[in-house]
């Protein structure tokens, strides 16, 4: 017999330390936690069986939980697939979960902070160390199918553990012994084991007994698959704890989608769409929190494509019958049947998150703010799928000040007008301080401010909706003229703003493409415009974020003739007429959010116009 022992991972001592001293309010939830483990350890263990028969249980796969009273211990055998040493130290002595520094320094040192303790602990799982918050010692003892060793693990869930090698002899599967604290006694209490488990576990399939020195061993639950029931049969409150217990979520599903399809295909989804986003949304890594059940065996939860990647945030159950459980993962993958399913359930989704919009729009904002960036991810990869996401799409209204959908854009659209216009950038405040947006405030005219870095890509590749076309008001020619009622008089004289733009151009001929007279400007001089075939400052900034060897091209500065500075240009000396383009020419960039493209020279115009005054 060995004996081997282990500090803690610091990161899993600050997290046991959060989880024992501030969830007591949710302690019964160690219980469905430790449940759900040995049911996945079964399941797994049936699952490598397909392909290896010599891993299968020989007897039927059950959970066994052992209550003793007097000596307040609680005890909870599975016959699962077990456990090896480097499952112990990968499992019991690591948190293995993306994103455990984001959490901590979320929850900070405040670990009186129930409340956010308990969402936060939701959002990253603590399967067995929830165990320390009713238990002041934990034991396991496992050993794993396949292998001749027994291993113990034992903790007090503070100073580290020790891992013990055995050659006693124990059934393939684990125990966990709980050795209960002072203050959770209680748990050690038949009837109140009983009431738990059909609260929190009654879904599970593997029958759970419960055994007491003075009680009859009893199954505790109804081994019942929840998707299999009609949801006829199923109340709110049981689609939220199978939500919560299954799936490891702490706050109310958004949307609960339970269907049976029959067909070609033959599978059920109980699939639920969350309020509140994880944190490791958008890690590069994170899977799909979808899992494939063959006809009631737990397959995979991480089977690529099961869902489409802008869906990633749905969570739940897929079962189907049209496919063989002796069949491979990669197949599974590849499955014909897999994509079918895949294109069924996205439909239904997006169906009912457009009926929330209609029904609800202060609700489906809230979801909007967790979840949108997301969705908006299907607009630019799902070309089958673009025009329904669409129509789900919450974009900002400069008119309204808040958040609309296109389908509200185009009710609001004039006669005269036949496209979407639209101004991108990196933020709502710089997009609302842009000068590209005078023209249409004066008209009354609504733009939408697209300031998401997937935005400019989304909207180069739908190019319409509704056969309405989208127009980048900073990159795409226009004339606000033709929405006017009556044909627009002219500012001034064409041959005089021709001039006054050709001087400029003379001036700052290596800066620009070209310069040219505009009516879209009210109270600002210019403004830097894409040039013929060229992208605005927003695309430019992101393609050098993934490309730093990336060049944008020459703009166009157009220049608002009426402006008193700028008719102010020609009598100006020739020295002065270069001072005030060039720094026309820099204001126009800063208002786009880019830096002056020659700081010095920037600095000495500023100084000679200064002089001048």
């Amino acid at each position: 017999m060995t004996v081997q022992t282990h500090d803690f991972e610091a990161d899993t001592g600050k997290i046991l330390n959060i989880v024992i001293n501030s969830l007591y309010s949710d302690r019964d939830i160690f219980l469905r936690e430790l449940l759900s483990n040995a049911s996945d350890a079964i399941h797994k263990r049936k699952f490598l069986g397909q392909t290896e028969p010599k891993l299968l249980n020989s007897s039927e796969d059950e959970i066994s939980i052992n209550v003793d009273e007097k000596k307040k211990t609680i005890e909870i055998i599975d016959t699962g697939i077990g456990l090896s040493a480097d499952d112990l130290t990968e499992t019991f002595g690591t948190i293995a979960r993306s994103g455990t520094s984001s959490f901590l320094e979320a929850i900070g040192e405040n670990t009186d902070n129930k409340d956010a303790a308990k969402t936060l602990i939701g959002k990253f799982g603590v399967g067995f160390y929830s165990a320390f918050m009713v238990a002041e010692k934990v034991v396991a003892t496992t050993r794993k199918a396949g292998e001749d060793d027994t291993l113990i693990w034992e903790s007090d869930g503070k100073t580290g553990y020790t891992i013990t090698s055995s050659s006693d002899a124990h059934e393939t599967g684990t125990s966990i012994k709980l050795f209960l604290r002072k203050d959770a006694k209680e748990y050690a209490d038949f009837q109140r084991l009983k009431t738990l488990i059909k609260k929190y576990s009654d879904h599970i399939l593997v029958p759970i007994f419960v055994t007491a020195k003075d009680a009859e061993k009893e199954q505790a639950n109804s081994a019942q698959a929840l998707w299999t029931r009609s949801p006829s049969e199923i109340s709110a409150e049981e689609y939220s704890e199978f939500y919560r217990s299954s799936l490891g979520a702490f706050d109310e599903p958004f949307i609960t989608l339970h269907n049976k399809t029959e067909g070609s295909i033959d599978f059920t989804n109980l699939l639920f769409v969350p309020k509140t986003a994880p944190f490791d949304l958008y890690e590069p890594e994170r899977k799909t929190k979808v899992s494939l059940y063959i006809n009631r065996v737990f397959i995979s939860q991480d089977v690529d494509g099961i869902i489409p990647t802008w869906l990633r945030f749905v969570k739940g159950i897929l079962d189907t019958t049209s496919l063989d459980l002796n069949v491979s993962r990669e197949m599974v993958q590849n499955s014909p049947v897999i994509k079918k399913i895949s294109k069924s359930v996205t439909k239904k989704v997006l169906s009912e998150l457009k009926k929330k919009l209609k029904k609800d729009e202060t609700e489906y904002a809230a979801f909007w703010e967790q979840f949108g960036k997301v969705l908006k991810e299907g607009l630019y990869e799902d070309f089958e799928n673009r025009e329904k996401i669409a129509e789900i799409t919450r974009v900002y209204s400069l008119k309204y000040e808040t958040l609309i959908s296109l389908d509200d854009y185009i009710e609001e659209m004039g006669e005269k007008q036949d496209k979407i216009y639209y101004l991108a950038a990196d933020t709502l405040k710089q997009a609302l301080s842009s000068p590209h947006l005078e023209g249409f405030q004066a008209k009354g005219v609504d733009v939408l401010l697209m300031t998401d870095p997937i935005d400019a890509f989304w909207m180069s590749q739908m190019i319409s909706y509704k056969e309405k076309a989208f127009l980048s008001i900073s990159r795409d020619k226009y004339d606000l003229s033709d929405l006017d009622d009556e044909a627009a008089a002219e500012a001034s004289d064409d041959e005089e703003t021709n001039t006054i733009a050709a001087l400029i151009k003379e001036c700052i001929t290596d800066l620009v493409e070209d310069v040219k007279p505009t009516t879209a400007l009210v109270d600002s001089p210019v403004r830097l415009v894409a040039g013929e075939g060229g992208l605005d400052f927003n695309l430019e900034r992101i393609l050098k974020a993934q490309n730093p060897d990336f060049e944008g091209g020459k703009k166009v500065l157009e220049v608002n003739c009426n402006h008193d500075l700028v008719k102010k240009i020609p009598a100006l000396s020739l020295d002065l007429q270069k001072a005030v383009s060039r720094m026309l020419f820099e204001q126009a960039r800063v208002l786009d959010g880019e830096m002056p493209s020659d700081p010095q020279q920037f600095s000495k115009d500023l100084i000679a116009l200064g002089n001048a005054l």
